[in-house]
């Protein structure tokens, strides 16, 4: 399959680098395109974007925001891994942003953790939960494939409109990381009786 990331930064090179893994062809999105790293390609955002078949925003949500309206996404999965945060909406992020591209298929997976965690998401007791949420079920059954091939386990947590959950999910986490005290080494699993 081939994946756009729009961004290469952390979470960005996190995701692209472990797909690459799962021998997804890569393009990397970035205002200036750096070289190509063994098996993923370096380009423009504009090119990542027309690249995906499966394109991942893994911007800040400002910068996505500013971005997306300039960008031919119909038809495409888009895996919104941004937080809004610092921003007062009336919807959640996803949702503003899905506003911005009518005809892409939005999915909000990958916002509710680190970098380093996506990088290597299996802890003590198994891997990590990754919710994600979205309105078409063949992108969100596309995106859980992804959750599942890098290591976390994926829960459907329905339409879209549940993004506002997993952007609060997302506000804990670095809350506890940053000044919980946890640090970034840990992650929340979903455990059953």
């Amino acid at each position: 399959m081939k994946i756009g990331i729009l961004g290469a930064g952390n979470v960005g090179s996190a995701l692209g680098n472990a797909w690459a893994r799962h021998q997804h062809e890569i393009m990397f999105g970035s205002r200036e395109p750096g070289p190509e790293k063994g098996a993923t390609r370096s380009g423009t955002i504009e090119e990542a974007g027309k690249f995906g078949e499966v394109v991942a925003l893994a911007l800040p949500w400002q910068a996505a925001h500013d971005l997306l309206p300039s960008l031919k996404l119909a038809g495409k999965t888009v895996i919104d891994c941004t937080n809004p945060l610092g921003h007062v909406l009336t919807s959640s992020g996803a949702e503003a942003l899905q506003a911005l591209a009518p005809g892409a298929k939005f999915v909000k997976a990958f916002n509710t953790t680190g970098a380093n965690n996506m990088a290597n998401p299996t802890y003590v007791g198994g891997p990590l939960a990754m919710f994600y949420c979205g309105d078409h079920a063949d992108a969100k059954k596309t995106v859980a494939e992804l959750i599942r091939q890098i290591g976390f386990e994926p829960y459907d947590l329905g339409p879209l409109a549940n993004a506002r959950l997993l952007e609060a999910q997302a506000e804990l986490w670095i809350w506890l990381a940053l000044r919980g005290g946890l640090g970034r080494e840990f992650g929340f699993h979903l455990v059953r009786r």
